[in-house]
């Protein structure tokens, strides 16, 4: 599937869906907790429909009713996927997963499509076996699934890099279900706030947990807890939102969007305070619930940013950094590169083609702002993200701009096209 796009305004409302990275979360909670746990809001489809997947997978039953999962979870051991694991493209799922599987009597074959067959994932598995687990990457010569997992989580002492914030959030959410207690260290955190919202809802679900935050680095976790069941709600997704916001920065638009909470944990809520910091017209509506922006202003230049915590958001500021009047610099970046694509480099790539002036290094991205982009064919490389933001910048584009590969946007963002179409979007579907 591809998109046609010509430059236009953004009016009226888009409603965000619910956190991708949230709705995870609490559906593999509910899946080791006991009873039943109602979950108001989640992403259906997509990286949603994986969590969900795997939960039946592990002996969950899991029933959609409007705006709402229900899932009854039966605590462990898990049952052991008859069929294995397909994670699809949801790399979060594929991670947390991983240690799940350690929680059910027997072997766990897990996979993923081409792309999570080619990230990385050997610091999880080596800090697994660290804990008394049997699990092994089934390609020789490869640090990538598929993997065979074997039961037996039995806790301990473990080190591992904190890169990858998935990881340490996999170990977080099984180590309470451990046989004994686990004391887990992390060196160089990244991605903070995507651990501090797995500590929010383990403690949602009953478990206790011990750590340093905010510096997460060092985390305590007694075994034999149990989680418990309840009700929960999804809060909209930052990381979503942030490309309505600045698809909304061509000239003309006046947009609302909503279904936010500045109070939920996601770090890419930081992107408004950074588009503020530009420069951009935006204010808070119905108590922080929705946020409106105006278009058309001529952002700052020489921010330096660092997406040290926020990886998710370097696509979007990209956009943004189109809108600014000078150059823009992000930093912390290698861990920017193990994503769904090399986003450093495919951003770099695929805006350059648009007319973009766009400088990379290992750690660095250098945007030149300010001038025009033009008409041109740019492709998503299958990853949400970049689909949607090039699709953000096709809006300010002198001339069509053909986005190919556009259905991975169902991963996170399931009517992202439909909602900026029907903002006054000119955007045309194929196939």
């Amino acid at each position: 599937m591809y998109v046609t796009i010509n430059r236009s305004s953004l009016k009226g409302e888009v409603k965000v869906p619910g956190s991708k990275s949230h709705t995870i979360r609490a559906v593999l909670l509910a899946t080791l907790a006991q009873g039943i746990s109602i979950i108001e809001n989640p992403l259906l489809g997509g990286d949603g429909e994986s969590a969900v997947d795997a939960a039946r997978a592990f002996g969950a039953k899991v029933t959609a009713q409007g705006t709402q999962l229900i899932i009854e979870g039966f605590g462990i051991p898990l049952q052991v996927p008859a069929k294995g694991l397909d994670t699809k493209n949801s790399g979060t799922t594929t991670s947390f997963v991983t240690s799940l599987a350690t929680l059910a009597e027997g072997e766990t074959y897990i996979t993923g499509d081409e792309q999570i067959q080619k990230r990385p994932i050997k610091t999880l598995v080596d800090a697994l076996n660290e804990l008394g687990c049997s699990v092994f990457i089934t390609r020789a010569d490869s640090d990538s699934p598929p993997l065979l997992v074997k039961g037996g989580l039995a806790g301990g002492k473990v080190s591992l890099n904190g890169f990858n914030s998935q990881f340490v959030s996999s170990l977080l959410l099984a180590s309470p279900l451990a046989a004994n207690r686990t004391e887990i260290t992390v060196t160089n955190p990244l991605e903070k706030p995507y651990i501090q919202m797995t500590l929010d809802w383990m403690r949602r679900f009953g478990a206790v947990v011990q750590s340093d935050e905010p510096a997460y680095t060092h985390f305590v976790i007694e075994g034999k807890q149990r989680y418990r069941s309840g009700e929960f709600n999804i809060p909209g997704d930052w990381s979503s939102a942030a490309f309505p916001l600045v698809a909304a920065l061509s000239p003309g638009s006046d947009l609302s969007v909503a279904g936010l909470d500045f109070s939920d944990a996601q770090g890419d809520k930081r992107v408004v305070e950074i588009l503020l910091s530009m420069g951009a017209d935006i204010e808070r509506e119905r108590g922080g619930a929705a946020l409106r922006i105006r278009g058309g202003r001529k952002l700052k230049g020489g921010m330096v940013i660092d997406l040290g915590d926020i990886p998710d958001a370097l696509p979007a500021l990209c956009v943004a950094a189109l809108y600014a009047d000078g150059e823009t610099t992000f930093t912390n970046l290698a861990h920017v590169r193990v994503k769904e694509s090399d986003r450093v480099l495919v951003m770099a790539e695929e805006l350059g083609k648009l007319g973009a002036k766009i400088i990379i290094g290992d750690d660095l991205m250098i945007i030149h702002g300010g001038g025009s982009l033009h008409g041109g064919v740019v492709e998503s490389h299958g990853d949400h993200r970049i689909a949607m933001a090039l699709s953000a910048a096709a809006l300010m584009a002198k001339g069509e701009v053909t986005v190919n590969n556009v259905a991975c946007t169902e991963v996170s963002y399931p009517n992202f096209f439909a909602s900026l179409s029907k903002a006054g979007a000119s955007i045309t579907m194929h196939g």
